[in-house]
C-alpha cells in the first residue's frame, strides 16, 4: 500500500520505506492532485499550477506526467473528460486522516493529529496561489486544534504536557501574546511561578525589540495573576474574536443600517438572522456589521464559526474564550453555564454559518447581549429574531465591486465585458469577487477573455475558483443538505433553462402529485426562489444562474426529463384543443404524456390563451430539451402542438425555432413522419412571410413523406399549402386542382374542419380570378359547415371574402369582431383591411385611412409582405383620391417595392 504526505515535505511511502517522484512538475502534479483527493481536478487548474507561461504542449506534457506518476506508485490517478482525479482511502493521506482525527475532538484524536504534522505542508515545493483554498486554513486548524488539547491538559491538571505543546507554539508564533499568556498559567499552574514570570520578561523583551510595543493590557493581567498568586482558572479573559472587516465591501446599505440601527446592548434586537443562498455576503455583512457595534460591546465579542458542528463543542469553545477551564459535562449544563457567564459580562455573538435552529438555541444568551446570526436558511422558528434576507447585489453594486478589485480604470475600458462579467457571475458577491481576483491575478488578460470563459455554463463553475475561493464549495455544501428527491431536483430544473418555471414541474420531475415538501426544501435553502404568481395564479419558480450551472454539472435524469417535457405534451394538447382553432394540427401518437390532476388541469386550462401566454417561452425551452436529450418524438409532438397557438398570435419566430429544433431531432432519431410534420409547419411560416419558393419545396417534400407513409390527412394537409402557394403566386389554375385534390382527400378520411377550410380555399381563387358565381357558392358552403362545427375563426375568414361579393359592411364587421375577440392579429388585420378598402370606396375617408394604417403596421410587425404591400397599395390610391399627391406615391412606391420583392422570391 502507497501512503502520502503533504503535512510536511511531499512524500510517497511504500511499506514505510520513502518512494522516488521525480521531476520538480510530477511532484507539484501530485501534490496538486493529493490536496483535492478523491475530487476531480480541471486540466486547465493544473496546467495553472504547473506553468507560469504553459507551453502549446502542456497538456500532452499533462498526460506525460501523470502516466509517469502511475508507473512511479501504482497510484490510482485516472482522466475522465478534461479532468483528473486521485483515488486515495482516507488512512493513505495524512492531511485526510489528520481532518478526521481533529474533528472527534477528544485529546487522544487530538494528540495524533498534532503528531502527523512534520513542518509546513509541501514545504520542499514552491507555494502556489491555487493551492492557498486547501492549504491556508490548516496552520490555523492545527493552531486550533493544539489550544483545544492545551485546554483539556489543563482541565485535567496536566499542566507539564501543557507547558511543552505551548513551548513548541510560541517558537512557532513569537508574538502571539494570546499563546504566551496561556505559557505563563500553565507554568504557574505546575508551580513554575518563576519560569512564567521569566516568560513575561522574554516575549515583553521581543516585543519592544522588534516591534516596539509594549505588551497587550490582557498579558499585563495574566503576569499581575501570576504574581499575586490568583489560580488559572479564575483568570477572566476578554475575547475580541471578530474576523477582519473587508475593505472593498459593497452595497447592503439598508440591511447594515437595520443591524446598526437597531444593535447595541440595549436595543431592540437580541438575535438577528442573516439568511441568503451561497455566496450572497452573509458573513461579510455579519462582520461589518458586528465591527459597527463593537464599541457598545466592551466586554468582548464571540465569534464562532458553526459549519456542522456539534452544539456541545461550540459551547465547550465559548466558553474557553470567556476563561473557563472547567467545561461542565452535558449540553444543557454548559449552556446553563454560557448563559450565566453572558449575564454578567453581555457581549456581541456572531454564530456564522448555522445549521438549523436547534444548533443555535443552545448558544442564545439571555437579556443584555446582541447575537448576529448568519444561515443559508432562514431560521424563521428562533422567536423574536430581526430577519435580513439577502438577494443578489444589483448591476451596478457588483461592477462597483469588481472595479474596487481589479481597477476602476481597467473595468472602464472594457466596459461591456465587465458587466458581461458580473452578469455571469449571477451579481452574486463571492462570485464576483473570485472573478476580479483572477483577473488581479493575470493583468496581461482581456476581460474579453474572461468573459469568453464564462460562457460555457457547464464550465463556469469551474472558473470562479482561485486560491481559498471557491463558489463550488458554498453550492456543494448546501446540495449535500437537501433530501434525497430535492437534489435530484435541482439536477434536473438545472436543465430547463433559466426562465421561471411553474410549480407543477416539480411534481412532474418526480414522477408524483403534491411535491410541494420538496418545492419548500429548495425555497428554504435558497437554491430555488419564488419570483411571483402568474394570471393564473401558479406560482413561478426561477434558478439562480450559478444554482442553474451548478446543477449542469450533474448527469442528467432522463426519465424526470422526459416527464417534464410529457407534461407540457399533454397539457399544450389538452389547451389547443380548447382554442378557437385548430385546423391542420398534427400529433405524435408516440410522444408520453404524463398529465396533471384534472382538477389542475381545468384550471390551467380554462383559458387557453392566458396558459400559452405564460408558458410560451417555457414550451420552446421543453422543445430545446428534448431535442437535445436524444428525445425526437416528444420534440416534434411537442413543436407541433403548439402550432395552433403560434398561428393564431403570429408567433412566427418561435414557430420557427421550435420547428427547426424539432426537424433536427427528428431527423437524428430517424423519424420520418416527424420530418414531414416539421417540414409541413416550417413550410407554413415560410408562406405566411412570402419565401414562397422555400415554402413550396418543403410543402411538396412533406407531402411525398406523408404519402410513402400512408397518412392522407396529413397529405391533404399539405397539398391545401401548396394550393396556397400557386394563389399567391397568381396561379389560380394551379390552386384551384390543389384545392379539389385536398378536398376529395378530406372527405376519404371524414375531416370536416378540412372540408371547410377547402372549400372557403376554392371560393377565395374564384374571387381572385373574376368567377363570382362560383365565388358565392363555395363560400356560402364552407360558412355553412364551419357553423354546423361550430369554428367561429373559420366563420370569420369566410365572412372576408363573403364582403367582397355581398353587404360588405356586416360581413367584414362580423370577421373583424371574431378576430379581436380571439387575439388573432394577423387575420384580423386583413379583415381591417377588407373593411377599410370597402370604407374608402364609400367615401369615408378618415375611417379607412385609420383601419388601413394599423393594418399596415400589423402586417409589417409580422413581416407579411403581401399584406403591407396590398394596404401600402389601398392606402396610395386613397390619398390620391383626397388630392395628396405626393404623399400618395410614397405609398404606392412601397407597395411597387414590396412586390418586386416577392416577385423576385417567388421564381
Amino acid at each position: 500500500m502507497v501512503s502520502f504526505h503533504v503535512l510536511g515535505p511531499l512524500e510517497a511511502r511504500a511499506e514505510g520505506r520513502p518512494v522516488r517522484i521525480s521531476g520538480r512538475k510530477p511532484r507539484k502534479l501530485l501534490a496538486t492532485l493529493l490536496l483535492d483527493a478523491n475530487h476531480l481536478v480541471g486540466a486547465d487548474h493544473l496546467v495553472d499550477v504547473l506553468w507560469e507561461r504553459p507551453p502549446r504542449s502542456a497538456h500532452a506534457n499533462l498526460r506525460t506526467y501523470a502516466s509517469s506518476l502511475r508507473s512511479e506508485l501504482g497510484a490510482r490517478i485516472r482522466a475522465e473528460g478534461s479532468c483528473y482525479l486521485i483515488e486515495v482511502a482516507p488512512d493513505e493521506l495524512d492531511l485526510l486522516t489528520f481532518e478526521r482525527l481533529v474533528a472527534r475532538r477528544d485529546p487522544e484524536s487530538l494528540a495524533e493529529a498534532l503528531a502527523l504534522w512534520r513542518g509546513a505542508p509541501l514545504a520542499d515545493l514552491p507555494d502556489h496561489p491555487l493551492w492557498t483554498r486547501r492549504l491556508a486554513p490548516l496552520p490555523e486548524v492545527r493552531l486550533a486544534a493544539a489550544r483545544e488539547l492545551i485546554a483539556a491538559r489543563m482541565e485535567r491538571g496536566e499542566y507539564g504536557e501543557a507547558v511543552t505543546l505551548l513551548r513548541g507554539l510560541c517558537a512557532e508564533h513569537p508574538f502571539r501574546e494570546d499563546l504566551w499568556g496561556q505559557l505563563m498559567l500553565a507554568l504557574h499552574g505546575s508551580g513554575r511561578q518563576a519560569e512564567a514570570l521569566a516568560c513575561y520578561t522574554e516575549i515583553r523583551r521581543q516585543l519592544v525589540a522588534e516591534l516596539g510595543v509594549e505588551p497587550g493590557a490582557e498579558l499585563r493581567e495574566v503576569q499581575a495573576a501570576v504574581l499575586a498568586g490568583t489560580p488559572p482558572s479564575q483568570r477572566v479573559w476578554t475575547p475580541r474574536q471578530l474576523p477582519p472587516d473587508l475593505p472593498d465591501f459593497v452595497g447592503r446599505r439598508q440591511e447594515l443600517a437595520l443591524l446598526t440601527r437597531q444593535g447595541g446592548g440595549g436595543g431592540p434586537f437580541s438575535v438577528a438572522v442573516i439568511s441568503g443562498p451561497p455566496g450572497s455576503g452573509k458573513s461579510a455583512l455579519a462582520v461589518r456589521g458586528a465591527h459597527a457595534l463593537a464599541d457598545a460591546f466592551p466586554l468582548g465579542q464571540l465569534y464562532l464559526c458553526m459549519a456542522a458542528a456539534d452544539p456541545a463543542d461550540l459551547l465547550a469553545q465559548a466558553l474557553r474564550a470567556l476563561g473557563v477551564s472547567a467545561i461542565p459535562a452535558t449540553l444543557s449544563e454548559r449552556s446553563a453555564l454560557y448563559r450565566s457567564v453572558l449575564a454578567e459580562r453581555p457581549m456581541l455573538v456572531v454564530l456564522d454559518d448555522a445549521a438549523d435552529a436547534a444548533q443555535v438555541r443552545p448558544l442564545l444568551p439571555g437579556a443584555g447581549s446582541s447575537v448576529i446570526v448568519t444561515s443559508r436558511t432562514k431560521l424563521t422558528s428562533v422567536p423574536g429574531a430581526l430577519q435580513i434576507h439577502l438577494e443578489p447585489l444589483s448591476p451596478p453594486e457588483a461592477e462597483e465591486l469588481l472595479e474596487r478589485i481589479i481597477g476602476a480604470d481597467r473595468a472602464w475600458r472594457e466596459r461591456e465585458a465587465a458587466t458581461a462579467i458580473v452578469r455571469a457571475c449571477g451579481f452574486v458577491p463571492l462570485a464576483v469577487r473570485i472573478a476580479g481576483a483572477r483577473l488581479a491575478a493575470r493583468p496581461g488578460w482581456s476581460l474579453a477573455l474572461f468573459q469568453n470563459r464564462l460562457k460555457d455554463e457547464s464550465r463556469r463553475i469551474g472558473e470562479l475558483r482561485i486560491g481559498d475561493l471557491d463558489v463550488r464549495l458554498g453550492l456543494d455544501h448546501s446540495y449535500r443538505g437537501l433530501p434525497a428527491e430535492a437534489a435530484r431536483t435541482l439536477h434536473t430544473l438545472g436543465r430547463l433553462g433559466g426562465d421561471s418555471l411553474p410549480g407543477w414541474v416539480v411534481d412532474a420531475v418526480l414522477g408524483r402529485h403534491g411535491a410541494d415538501d420538496v418545492t419548500d426544501a429548495l425555497v428554504d435553502a435558497d437554491l430555488l426562489r419564488l419570483v411571483g404568481t402568474d394570471p393564473l395564479g401558479q406560482p413561478r419558480y426561477r434558478l439562480p444562474d450559478l444554482v442553474r450551472c451548478h446543477a449542469l454539472e450533474q448527469g442528467p435524469d432522463l426519465a424526470a426529463l422526459a416527464r417534464v417535457v410529457a407534461t407540457w405534451t399533454a397539457t399544450t394538447e389538452l389547451a389547443t384543443a380548447r382554442l378557437p382553432t385548430t385546423v391542420f394540427t398534427l400529433s405524435a401518437a408516440a410522444a408520453e404524456r404524463w398529465w396533471l390532476p384534472r382538477e389542475t388541469l381545468e384550471r390551467l386550462t380554462a383559458d387557453p390563451l392566458a396558459w400559452f401566454e405564460a408558458e410560451h417561452e417555457g414550451l420552446e425551452e421543453a422543445v430545446r430539451v428534448a431535442a437535445s436529450s436524444g428525445m425526437g418524438v416528444q420534440a416534434w409532438g411537442l413543436a407541433a402542438a403548439m402550432v395552433p397557438y403560434l398561428d393564431l398570435r403570429c408567433h412566427f419566430g418561435t414557430w420557427r425555432r421550435t420547428h427547426g429544433t424539432a426537424l433536427a431531432a427528428a431527423r437524428v432519431a430517424g423519424d420520418s413522419y416527424g420530418e414531414a410534420a416539421m417540414l409541413r409547419g416550417l413550410a407554413q411560416v415560410c408562406l405566411y412571410q412570402d419565401r414562397y419558393a422555400e415554402s413550396e419545396e418543403m410543402f411538396a417534400r412533406a407531402r411525398r413523406a406523408f404519402h410513402e407513409l400512408g397518412d392522407i390527412r396529413a397529405e391533404a394537409t399539405s397539398v391545401c399549402g401548396l394550393g396556397a402557394v400557386a394563389q399567391f403566386r397568381g396561379e389560380h389554375r394551379a390552386a384551384l386542382a390543389h384545392f379539389h385534390r385536398a378536398l376529395v382527400m378530406f372527405g376519404s378520411v371524414g375531416d370536416l374542419s378540412g372540408e371547410a377550410y377547402t372549400r372557403q380555399a376554392i371560393g377565395r381563387v374564384c374571387l381572385k380570378s373574376g368567377d363570382l358565381v362560383q365565388a358565392a357558392q363555395w363560400l356560402g358552403q364552407a360558412l355553412r359547415l364551419a357553423r354546423e362545427l361550430g369554428d367561429v375563426h373559420r366563420e370569420g375568414c369566410v365572412s372576408i371574402h363573403l364582403g367582397k361579393l355581398r353587404e360588405p359592411e356586416r360581413f367584414h364587421g362580423r370577421a373583424l369582431d371574431i378576430f379581436e375577440s380571439l387575439g388573432d392579429r394577423h387575420c384580423g388585420a386583413y379583415a381591417m383591411q377588407s373593411l377599410a378598402g370597402f370604407q374608402a370606396a364609400s367615401g369615408d375617408l378618415g375611417p379607412a385611412s385609420a383601419g388601413l394604417e394599423r393594418s399596415l403596421l400589423i402586417f409589417r410587425q409580422l413581416g407579411d409582405r403581401s399584406g403591407e404591400a396590398s394596404s401600402a397599395q389601398l392606402l396610395g390610391e386613397l390619398h390620391r383620391s383626397a388630392g395628396r399627391a405626393e404623399l400618395a406615391r410614397d405609398y404606392l412606391d412601397q407597395a411597387v417595392v414590396l412586390r418586386g420583392s416577392l416577385a423576385a422570391e417567388a421564381v
